[in-house]
């Protein structure tokens, strides 16, 4: 890293994000590429080819020595972007490092502040609002540009190669055929940067090191082949919420939201703890206040440790959806048939999705009461993330990252969420070196109402990969 101009490639990155990265996102932005869980149409519609085709255009002018670009389809799947960029002469050996973002999106929602929306950009004090801006559109852009600098600072990379996929939204379900379809070209895998994480804050950069994984599944119990009449069936029937609320008894207590099923959970390792007690050594008090509670309301507990490690590697349960309730407004006397309830857990990052979907799935199944008929749909399971410890290598650059770029020291810590790519490439490449970061802060709003991306924020993130593709090259030396 010794041959990197500090100066030089914080002026590049700078200048890349200002007069070339900023209006092509901007018009990303306005392209409404929602994921295909959301948009079963997604092919005749075309919005994910557009994505994937704006911004191929973008990569291919960028002219970097050698660069393929290709778009890669497989027959029925979402497609994949890829900017593959040879080792510079005498780097050979580093292996290829592997940068991740996607480009698929979440739906527009509504509740846009005013003068916003999902698909128009927007520039506002320092960020970028829209859709997509910080979810993920902006992390190939970053990776390109972090190379970019990176050459024009005098520094050196191994093999490079950017995949950007249209799927990640919807759980990634295409990209194990992919990797195996990209298997032999991808080659050794050595170190793999996703650039679809978050912040705790803006002030350093913040490393994250496992990942929950997720159980979902709709849960139906029918009591009736039709509706009656409460005040004649009412006492006889039992209703079906009352079912339900029985069935999710066996999930979860009720009185403290702890899940049950011993399937669900995990030890935590040492090291994670650790790791949080050190991010909250520097941000106290952010999640007594990270969330717009109602007035009066509290959090599960005021343990900030034990909040954290409940947000990153304890499992949870949440009721994400409904369906057989009528609005208050058309709510008649009658005992519904049937209720349908959404569940969405969240496991811990070594648990075993597999054996916990079919705990679940026995628990909500097995001696229901009444004899109610119960129907599982839209089931989905995906394994969790954590990360190996970090090689001497990886660990210098981050710390000569957050000296220059940031002037304060990174930080590790869990994320709550799922990127099913990290542990289907951690499977792939088990001795592979992976840095999960971003610029997804705590108020840019993904999956919400006003996304933004915090500029200045991306920009320093951009430059702090440099030297990381820096160090990974000279690793093989």
């Amino acid at each position: 890293m010794d041959g990197v101009d500090r100066a030089v490639l914080t002026d590049t990155v700078r200048s890349r994000w200002d007069n070339d990265v900023l209006t092509s996102l901007s018009e990303l932005v306005s392209v409404p590429a929602i994921s295909p869980a959301f948009d079963p149409d997604w092919a005749r519609n075309g919005h994910l080819d557009a994505a994937i085709e704006h911004v191929r255009r973008w990569l291919v002018e960028r002219e970097l020595p050698g660069a393929a670009v290709d778009v890669v389809r497989l027959a029925g799947r979402t497609p994949v972007l890829l900017l593959d960029l040879p080792a510079q002469p005498g780097f050979e050996d580093a292996g290829t490092a592997l940068l991740y973002g996607h480009l698929d999106k979440q739906p527009p929602v509504g509740g846009w502040s005013e003068g916003l929306g999902p698909w128009t950009p927007v520039l506002r004090d320092g960020r970028l609002y829209g859709r997509g801006s910080a979810d993920d559109g902006y992390a190939g852009y970053a990776a390109v540009t972090a190379i970019e600098g990176l050459l024009a600072a005098g520094g050196a990379h191994g093999r490079c190669v950017v995949l950007l996929e249209t799927g990640e939204e919807s759980g990634s379900p295409d990209l194990p055929a992919y990797l195996e379809h990209l298997r032999d070209r991808l080659g050794e895998v050595s170190l793999v940067v996703c650039l679809d994480s978050g912040a705790a804050d803006y002030e350093r950069m913040w490393l994250t090191t496992s990942l929950r994984g997720l159980v979902q599944t709709q849960v139906t119990v029918r009591v009736l082949e039709s509706g009656q009449h409460s005040g004649s069936a009412s006492g006889v029937v039992p209703s079906s919420f009352r079912v339900l609320r029985q069935l999710l008894d066996r999930l979860e207590d009720s009185a403290t939201g702890k899940v049950l099923l011993p399937e669900l959970s995990a030890d935590i390792p040492a090291e994670r703890v650790r790791e949080a007690e050190e991010a909250l050594a520097v941000l106290p008090g952010l999640l007594l206040r990270l969330f717009p509670l109602m007035p009066g309301m509290r959090t599960v507990t005021e343990d900030e440790l034990e909040l954290e490690l409940n947000r990153t590697w304890r499992p949870t349960l949440s009721v994400i959806g409904a369906d057989g309730l009528p609005v208050p407004d058309d709510a008649g006397n009658v005992l519904r048939p049937h209720t349908t309830l959404m569940l969405g857990f969240r496991l811990p990052p070594t648990a075993d999705s597999a054996a916990a979907l079919a705990a679940v799935r026995r628990a909500l199944t097995t001696d229901v009461p009444y004899g109610a008929q119960v129907e599982l749909a839209k089931v989905e399971a995906a394994d969790g993330w954590n990360a190996p410890s970090l090689r001497p290598w990886l660990r210098e650059a981050l710390d000569t990252a957050g000296e220059q770029v940031f002037g304060t020291g990174w930080k590790a810590t869990g994320e709550g969420g799922s990127i099913p790519f990290m542990g289907l490439l951690h499977e792939a490449y088990p001795q592979a070196q992976f840095v999960v970061t971003g610029a997804l802060g705590a108020d840019s709003n993904a999956h919400v109402p006003d996304e933004s991306l915090h500029l200045d924020y991306a920009r320093r993130i951009t430059e702090a990969i440099s030297y990381v593709l820096d160090a990974h090259a000279h690793s093989g030396k």
